[in-house]
């Protein structure tokens, strides 16, 4: 198959990327390297993979000629991390919702098949002890700006729904619950690369509010493993599927846990909210993923640990700074 992965370059879309290259099919990349790097792409010269320097939110034309030589599209592209979220919610917005419109339109119009990727944040402030895909959503205020991302992926899903409903576009969404793994950077908020780092470096540990807040933590591979079963699987076709681990722990443990796995002597700090961010952040206490409905259909389920993702987050950053 002929595969287009917009954001390519970054985290996620760089691991699918060298696994769709590895099962012999034709990968392009489109990225306009903001938050991606060309570092992560394969280095081996493949014939199959094609790179593209491309910002999907200004040029439809361009997305259209790339979705047009497609047999399927990853739509990966897109604003990340809690910080820049915060403090960039104008480029946050526009590059989730101008960007995802552009290659909505033309897979439906093209009849390509889409993978769109949502996140965890649509959830907002519920307090379910999971969450489940059917759920009603609860979103904070739009004077708090980490809303925004949520509420511009949300409205990705209700596109994406809408031209499958009226146009037959063969899309999916899919629901990413924290997914870390090698290659994944602290620069942006990311909790796993950032401790990690620090704990190698001897640094203290920040938490962010008082630590008690939990999060699940998905290794990449796992990851990739279900999107590719989505892909091949049409009746995933017009669903929404969450996507992540079912290991609750909160952020002080995460910070115990990766010192322990590291052997680090780091101290632990506990920083307000208010200085970590703006004044009046708001965050979820909880937030975990029931992945009944992705399971039921695949029988897809996470098979990398907790320590895996410590383990191999360590040992990529001790691979590029051997001095760590």
């Amino acid at each position: 198959m002929k595969i287009l992965i917009t954001g390519g370059a970054g985290f996620i879309g760089s691991h699918l990327c060298a696994r769709l290259l590895s099962a012999g099919h034709e990968v392009t990349v489109a990225d306009d390297f903001s938050t991606g790097s060309r570092d992560n792409l394969p280095k081996d010269g493949s014939r199959k993979l094609e790179v593209v320097e491309l910002d999907v939110t200004r040029d439809p034309a361009a997305v259209d000629a790339l979705v047009r030589r497609a047999d399927a599209v990853f739509h990966l592209a897109a604003a990340v991390g809690v910080e820049l979220v915060v403090n960039d919610p104008v480029r946050t917005i526009r590059t989730n919702i101008d960007g995802s419109a552009n290659v909505i339109k033309a897979a439906a119009a093209r009849g390509k098949r889409l993978i769109i990727a949502s996140t965890s944040e649509v959830y907002g402030k519920s307090e379910h002890e999971k969450f489940a895909e059917s759920d009603d959503l609860l979103i904070g205020s739009p004077e708090h700006s980490r809303w925004s991302y949520a509420c511009s992926k949300l409205l990705d899903e209700f596109y994406l729904m809408a031209y499958h409903q009226t146009a037959g576009l063969r899309g999916t969404v899919v629901r990413f619950f924290n997914t870390v793994g090698p290659r994944q950077t602290g620069k942006y908020g990311m909790v796993v690369p950032r401790f990690v780092g620090r704990a190698l470096r001897s640094e203290p540990l920040q938490l962010y509010g008082d630590g008690g807040q939990s999060r699940c933590f998905c290794h990449v591979d796992d990851v990739i493993r279900a999107l590719l079963l989505l892909l091949a699987d049409d009746r995933s076709i017009g669903n929404i599927y969450n996507i992540g681990s079912s290991r609750l722990v909160t952020i002080r443990e995460l910070a115990e846990l990766v010192i322990a796995r590291t052997g680090s002597r780091s101290a632990i700090e506990v920083i307000p909210y208010e200085t970590a961010y703006a004044k009046g952040f708001e965050d979820m206490r909880r937030r975990m993923p029931d992945t009944t409905k992705i399971n039921r259909l695949t029988g897809w389920k996470p098979e990398r640990t907790l320590e895996d993702i410590i383990d191999d987050v360590a040992a990529a950053m001790r691979d590029a700074a051997p001095d760590l």
